[in-house]
């Protein structure tokens, strides 16, 4: 076997296997961003939980259209999604409970509702779509749709770049200049739930949130400055999704998880030989002497 036939030929023989590769590049360049972001403003956890917020609107979605309609899907997954978001904030700010108390009881609600709708109108094979999703069997218009999400993303961020740094590293500055902090909350929010949707149908609700962290995890144990950490995350996830995808077409694993892992081998690798990893405190280089 020559290393045509394992690198390009699954793509050049197969249609489903070149979008299922356009659905990783578009979804590595929203995501891989977003991930760093949600890692500087110590919301990883909470992107976790707004994917499964998701699951109930997008079950809904997929029972009213009767298929995976990235469409239908899609919407009823930013509603639900931006209304748990909405309803967490509102209850951290009436109650003692904080943010991420408050986002992770609607989360599991969320989950829980969501399984239930599916088991009670489809079949297990419709929950397992919902749940792990279908890459391979990504159509044009899904692509079109992701590709849209992640025009948008990258266009949002650009424009609200420079309040966004702020928020994160210094929000009483952004305060006290008179900012409009709350409102570059709620669009960074609806950016992770947008960019969820558009994961979801590739790697499903459970894992949708894969390439927004892990890839943003490598990042910051190579860099410590902003655009690299969002350049290496970029890079991270669309070479997770292609090696992913070559590696579930030769060894007949499921794609979807098989991307998850390698962008986690690829997180393993750098926990042991980054800069910010454990060689570097294991064997630490000799300080300069005059």
């Amino acid at each position: 076997m020559t290393v045509y036939d394992i690198f390009l030929a699954p793509f050049a023989d197969y249609g489903f296997m070149r979008r299922a590769l356009i659905a990783c590049v578009c979804l590595g360049l929203g995501s891989g961003p977003i991930g760093v972001f949600l890692m500087l403003r110590r919301m990883s956890l909470m992107g976790d939980a707004m994917s499964h917020a998701v699951l109930p609107g997008a079950a809904i979605g997929y029972l009213i259209a009767g298929s995976l309609s990235l469409t239908a899907m899609g919407l009823g997954g930013l509603v639900a999604g931006l209304s748990v978001a909405l309803l967490s904030g509102l209850v951290s700010r009436a109650t003692v409970l904080q943010e991420d108390a408050s986002f992770a009881s609607f989360y599991l609600t969320s989950l829980a509702l969501g399984v239930l709708i599916v088991s009670l109108r489809g079949s297990n094979i419709d929950l397992l779509h919902v749940l792990f999703g279908t890459i391979l069997a990504i159509d044009a218009p899904a692509l079109y749709q992701i590709g849209a999400i992640t025009t948008a993303t990258l266009l949002a961020l650009a424009v609200i770049y420079r309040p966004l740094v702020m928020e994160c590293f210094d929000p009483g500055f952004l305060r006290a200049v008179g900012g409009r902090g709350p409102l570059y909350h709620f669009l960074f929010l609806l950016l992770v739930v947008l960019n969820l949707v558009a994961s979801f149908q590739a790697l499903g609700t459970l894992m949708a949130v894969g390439l927004m962290m892990l890839p943003a995890a490598v990042a910051q144990l190579w860099s410590r400055s902003l655009p690299a950490m969002m350049t290496i995350a970029t890079g991270t996830a669309m070479a997770s999704g292609y090696l992913g995808l070559i590696a579930s077409y030769h060894l007949e694993f499921a794609s979807g998880p098989t991307i998850i892992i390698t962008a986690s081998l690829i997180y393993g690798f750098s926990i042991l030989f980054a800069p910010s990893g454990l060689a570097r405190r294991f064997f630490p280089r000799p300080h300069l002497r005059g």
